[in-house]
């Protein structure tokens, strides 16, 4: 282009007089035009990176060099920020065994891009701008939403002992969600403008990953729905809602999930921030979810959390006392010792945070349930339910109402003392016998009478029936 311009220019000045070879330089000067613009677009087609068009990046773009964000000038960043997150958006297959020598190069090359992102998001406020979030979401979802694989584990096990199960994908996964996690969290983002591109259907795909066997994606899931309900305040009622709904199918009709424990987790926060007077639907959510939730088989995986929702309701709210407490007792454990002990274990918490008035009215079925547990052959239920006299609190309201109480669970008690196998259970059993009688002697004679009167009249009915029986035989 330059060569053609040099020479109209040279022709010009040596034949200004001559009319033609005006025109004819005009002419060529056009021509020269021409012929340029159609090699500027013959080669544009040639050049052009596909990550800047509409067309989808493929493996070989990856291969290509990218400039890094420091050797590109500062107005030219964000345009290179939205190449690389095209770049991004490219699929691998994860098998080992269906991995090219090519594919492994172009998967090292993403996570370095990926990496690179995770550097520079924090740095500049132009990737907040809304073409810029169009090109982040449509990363983020390319790489994370997608099908779970088949479970391993067919039932919940505890974390501890289960044998981890880790996503293949996983070097990569983790870095789009920390890159996700920094983009959310940053100072610089507008709420009001992200709400059309985090909504109601993008919720619901992090909802559905939490039942990912990895625990490492659970936690930043866990994490980004975290942040998510406290920025956007549009989406509280249906978050509260979408997991409702998710427990409910746990509840009813699978008894698996692998994101309960984190679920539980984010209600827990979410529970410590409610307003008081407590509304109706939290207080609903309390009844119809957490109450039914102890009585699944895999409880002793998320109990911790779930104890802490509970907990965190009569915190708030010590009215729901005795609520709660007789909804455990309709689903106590009869034959499972390891759930019975996270019961006695929840218990002890709800009766610190309950009220002399609350503590009236549940007193009778609560130390019916404990007497049984007191007078279990297991020996760590009897312990277990003998420790609660070394709460201060409890036996302080135990000793207010020990009138109610002693008659219930006397039987267990001299049972235990006289002839229960644990040593240690009989030692504990004649502590708490000790402290009736320091408080109040003649109680504790008057229920040694009337258990010996019932026991004597036990025996005499006995007695009379094996009578009758031996009569009816002679007959």
């Amino acid at each position: 282009m330059r060569t053609i311009n040099k020479f109209l220019k040279m022709s010009g000045k040596g034949k200004k007089g001559s009319k033609a070879s005006g025109k004819e330089s005009k002419n060529r000067k056009a021509d020269g035009k021409a012929n340029a613009t159609i090699k500027k677009s013959s080669t544009g087609k040639e050049k052009e990176n596909p990550a800047t068009s509409t067309g989808i990046p493929t493996k070989k773009d990856l291969l290509k060099p990218s400039p890094s964000f420091q050797e590109t000038p500062q107005n030219g960043r964000v345009r290179l920020f939205i190449e690389k997150l095209r770049l991004c958006s490219v699929q691998f297959d994860w098998g080992p065994e269906n991995q090219s020598q090519e594919d492994s190069k172009a998967i090292d090359a993403k996570r370095q891009l990926l990496l690179e992102l995770v550097d520079f998001v924090g740095k500049s406020k132009a990737v907040h701008s809304e073409q810029v979030i169009v090109e982040v979401m449509k990363m983020v979802k390319i790489n994370l939403f997608r099908t779970l694989p088949p479970k391993v584990h067919q039932t919940m096990i505890d974390p501890e002992e289960e044998e981890a199960v880790y996503e293949p994908a996983w070097p990569h996964l983790q870095v789009v969600y920390e890159f996700f996690l920094r983009f959310i969290v940053s100072g610089d983002l507008d709420v009001r403008l992200m709400r059309k591109y985090i909504n109601v259907s993008f919720v619901n795909g992090l909802l559905d990953l939490l039942d990912s066997e990895d625990r490492r994606e659970r936690d930043y899931l866990k994490t980004i729905l975290h942040r998510i309900y406290a920025k956007f305040m549009m989406l509280r009622a249906w978050i509260r809602k979408s997991i409702s709904l998710t427990f409910y199918n746990f509840i009813y009709a699978t008894e698996h999930h692998n994101g309960v424990a984190e679920l539980l987790e984010i209600l827990g926060s979410i529970i410590s921030g409610f307003a008081l007077p407590l509304k109706e639907e939290h207080k609903k959510f309390l009844k119809t979810v957490l109450i039914p939730m102890h009585k699944v088989k895999p409880l002793q995986v998320f109990h911790q959390q779930l104890s802490y929702c509970v907990t965190q309701f009569v915190d708030k709210d010590h009215t729901l006392a005795p609520t709660v407490i007789n909804g455990l007792l309709k689903v106590w454990p009869a034959v499972n010792s390891s759930k019975e002990l996270l019961f006695l274990n929840e218990l002890e918490e709800l009766l610190e945070l309950t009220q002399p008035e609350e503590f009236e009215v549940v007193l009778k079925p609560l130390f019916r349930q404990i007497s049984l547990s007191i007078g279990s052959p297991h020996f760590q239920i009897a312990e277990r339910a003998l420790f609660v006299w070394h709460n201060e609190y409890i036996s302080s309201l135990i000793a207010d109402y020990r009138k109610e109480i002693l008659p219930i669970i006397f039987p267990a008690l001299h049972v235990n003392s006289q002839s229960h196998w644990n040593p240690t259970v009989s030692t504990l059993t004649l502590n708490v016998l000790k402290i009736f009688m320091d408080l109040d002697s003649e109680l504790v004679e008057q229920c040694s009478k009337a258990y010996e009167a019932k026991m004597k009249a036990r025996t005499m009915s006995k007695q009379r029936r094996e009578a009758f029986w031996k009569e009816l035989m002679r007959s």
